[in-house]
């Protein structure tokens, strides 16, 4: 009897341990068993609005998936809406550790990326897909790679070509744009709008819908999936499909706070970096930009088509001149913007099959 009872025990007491050890590894596995101080949250700041899906399919999802392959070990909180720094600062909030990761148009700061920028010229590019496959591309031949030396580069993406957007006026050809006040997202936008006849007006995405209800300019430049991230798709009705330029954006972190990390999570983060994940974010766009230019269409709002401008007798002129002045205020600054131009085009055409 007295056996029978002490294997009992030692029975109950192997249970009582097996079962703990599966909760603890069911728990460890949710990320619940994780001590507090073994866990790194990293602060992801951009421009965004939290419903666009942008953040719901790009940003959210890779937060996510950073923390699984972390095991929890890694959180990242996002800040949409330009809440934690500006949009027009974000790089240099990244650069100085005032946000661990942020996201920021290369357009929004006015010479921080010249060379990079190259890559917003008329002719480049005309979907998000080939323009972030540029762009890494020049990144991995170290054509532009110094322009983010002060930071960890994660990504960059192309956002596709921008259009021009306004309400009840048509733009078919540049003597319609002239003494016209139009939102320019960068330097290369505001040479094209100043060789047509217009004034560019510079200011942040997140600023543009009460700008242009107040008629404090009288149409933009964007591409079609921040027309509804923004909401302007609830004012805007008249649309000038010419691919003049084409913005994009950098997702980058803090050096220290990259270096900071044991190897283990630097792997995390470069497993969940680079040409992959940035083509993944691409495609997202380009989905957008065809699915609200349809919406357009099938509202009725104004489409005017200017699929080739380089070749159009109107635009062709303009768009050379915007481009060219461009290329020389670069080369004035001892860069060689000529020579990167060609690398530029010979990625354009590397990125095209």
């Amino acid at each position: 009897m007295k056996t029978k009872l002490s294997f009992g025990i030692a029975l109950a007491g192997l249970l009582a341990i097996s079962g703990c050890s599966d909760k603890n590894e069911t728990a460890s596995a949710a990320g619940d068993a994780i001590n507090p101080d073994d866990v790194t949250v990293l602060r992801f700041s951009h421009f965004m609005p939290a419903t666009d899906e942008i953040n719901k399919q790009v940003f959210e999802p890779w937060a996510k998936k950073v923390a699984e392959d972390s095991n929890g070990r890694l959180k990242v909180e996002i800040y949409p809406s330009a809440t934690l720094s500006k949009p027009g600062a974000t790089y240099d909030a990244t650069a100085k550790g005032t946000v661990d990761i942020g996201m920021q148009a290369h357009g929004y700061t006015a010479g921080r990326f010249p060379l990079s920028q190259i890559v917003e010229l008329p002719g480049i590019s005309n979907t998000a897909k080939r323009q972030t496959c540029i762009l890494h591309k020049l990144y991995d031949d170290g054509v532009i790679a110094d322009e983010y030396k002060d930071t960890h580069l994660l990504y960059m993406i192309g956002t596709g070509p921008g259009a021009l957007h306004t309400i009840d006026k048509p733009i078919r050809t540049p003597a319609d744009m002239r003494g016209m006040r139009i939102r320019q997202p960068s330097a290369v936008a505001s040479y094209i709008i100043e060789a047509v006849g217009a004034s560019p007006v510079g200011m942040p995405a997140p600023d543009t819908y009460t700008a242009l209800q107040r008629g404090v300019i009288d149409g933009l430049s964007f591409a079609w999936q921040p027309v509804r991230a923004f909401r302007l798709d609830d004012i805007v009705n008249t649309h000038t499909n010419i691919p003049f330029y084409s913005a994009a954006l950098v997702v980058t972190m803090n050096k220290d706070k990259y270096e900071s990390l044991p190897d283990d999570l630097k792997k995390v983060i470069d497993d969940n970096s680079g040409k992959e994940m940035a083509a993944k974010a691409a495609k997202v766009f380009d989905t957008a930009n065809a699915e609200i230019m349809n919406e357009a269409r099938a509202k009725g709002d104004l489409m005017i088509e200017v699929p080739d401008p380089l070749n159009d007798p109107d635009w062709s002129g303009p768009l050379i001149e915007g481009s060219q002045k461009y290329l020389d205020e670069v080369s004035a600054t001892g860069l060689d913007a000529q020579g990167v131009y060609e690398k530029v085009k010979a990625a354009s055409a590397a990125c095209e099959a």
